[in-house]
């Protein structure tokens, strides 16, 4: 999943006369706000939560939609300021944005869900949440649990942190897309954004072919979670926004493209609903590609038809308020899925459910207006010296706090998997 930036879209095409002789690259995703896509990010993260509650088997690619709307969005933001400078683009500044937008957030979560698991959880949830927090604090968190050979699909409901492999995915595209892009816009000059366009193309397709050739029938893990055969979800997106993608939409015309939006949003929402897990028929072989694919094309088509009716509907006020908390609310809610069981609240079913969805959205929106907001927008003391010492502080201040907390006693009592009904973290 990803955080979410301002939604940029398109403008519309300048007219003749007012048209440059030579071409200019064309305007695409990075030149204004696209509110159907806070939606679409709202339907991502609600999807992920149902999944998680044990009510929407197709829910965990939620997952997948977030890294094509990540891989669209930087994308544009990144080719947007190349076209601005004339092919520069200040990667120091864009980690920095990066780094005040995803940070503050998760350090909240880890040392709160370090806490909370320290005084409410189990022995074997509160041992496994110390094993993890340093690789989640690294952003390797998926590599730690391929490594540790866990197996994915069938793993215990004991990792508070399983969820945030997904991040760590995304903030190791954050630091390697902007670097190749750089380049190939540099050194490519007049054909940077072909180049572009060409490097996720090919990316995408050797991460498909990536993802066939190392899955295993019997533990999924390594494919699911590699960021190399997740790769192909993020190069879609960003394949979207480059100037190619956005010429050929534009050439559909906009009766096409309103044909289109609903036709995909339909195929997705039918996915979603027949899916279940892993055992999704040819999910790694094409399934995921497939999907990503289709959502790539959807947001290119919501990017240049913001009015259409599949947009109006993604712009509704509730999926819109989702969206824009989706990031706390993705990070929270899988810690409060494990520590509220059934037996600590004497609740089943949807009524655990609404429980677990409103403390999240709570816990949300509390990190969104009290930690996101003050310092992605207002803390002048987050920018360049100042900021990087704040980082460095927090992660002491994270470290410090997983090395005080006590460890289990060896032999502590572990949990009962079989008394648990969330469904394991996608």
């Amino acid at each position: 999943m990803t955080a979410p930036d301002h939604m940029l879209s398109s403008a519309p095409p300048a007219p003749r006369s007012h048209r440059r002789k030579t071409p200019a690259p064309p305007t695409g995703p990075g030149t204004g706000h696209i509110t159907a896509l806070d939606g679409l990010r709202g339907l991502a993260v609600l999807g992920v939560l149902l999944f998680h509650a044990g009510h929407l088997g197709g829910g965990f690619l939620g997952v997948d939609l977030f890294f094509v709307l990540s891989g669209f969005l930087i994308t544009g933001l990144l080719l947007k300021e190349a076209r601005a400078r004339d092919g520069r683009i200040d990667l120091a500044a864009f980690w920095g944005r990066r780094a005040r937008r995803l940070l503050p957030a998760l350090a909240a979560v880890i040392a709160g869900t370090l806490i909370l698991a320290w005084a409410f959880g189990t022995p074997q949830l509160q041992r496994q949440a110390l094993d993890d927090a340093p690789w989640v604090m690294a952003n390797l968190a998926n590599w730690h649990y391929i490594a540790d050979q866990a197996g994915y699909w069938q793993s215990s409901q004991t990792q508070v942190f399983s969820h945030l492999w997904s991040i760590a995915v995304e903030e190791q595209f954050y630091l390697l897309w902007p670097l190749l892009l750089v380049l190939l816009v540099r050194f490519g000059k007049g054909s940077g954004e072909r180049l572009v366009a060409a490097a996720a193309l090919t990316g995408a397709l050797l991460s498909l072919a990536l993802m066939i050739m190392l899955v295993e029938p019997v533990d999924t893990t390594r494919v699911y979670e590699g960021t190399d055969t997740r790769a192909f979800s993020l190069l879609l997106g960003s394949l979207a926004a480059t100037a190619p993608a956005v010429r050929l939409v534009r050439s559909l015309g906009r009766r096409a493209r309103a044909w289109w939006s609903p036709a995909l949003a339909g195929g997705i929402a039918a996915y979603w609903l027949t899916a279940d897990g892993q055992d999704a028929p040819g999910l790694f072989h094409g399934g995921l590609f497939l999907h990503a694919l289709a959502a790539a094309l959807l947001i290119a088509c919501l990017a240049h038809t913001p009015h259409g009716p599949v947009a109006r509907a993604l712009s509704a006020a509730p999926l819109r308020g989702l969206g824009l908390i989706s990031y706390s609310l993705y990070l929270w809610h899988w810690p409060v899925f494990l520590l509220l069981t059934e037996d600590r609240l004497g609740l089943t079913g949807w009524s655990r459910t609404a429980v677990l969805l409103g403390t999240s959205l709570l816990a949300a929106l509390l990190t969104k207006l009290l930690v996101e907001d003050p310092i992605r927008f207002r803390a002048r003391w987050a920018h360049g010296r100042t900021g990087t010492a704040a980082l460095l502080a927090a992660l002491v201040a994270l470290i410090s706090l997983w090395a005080l907390l006590p460890r289990p006693q060896p032999g502590a009592d572990t949990v009962d998997i079989t008394r648990l009904t969330v469904t394991a973290p996608r």
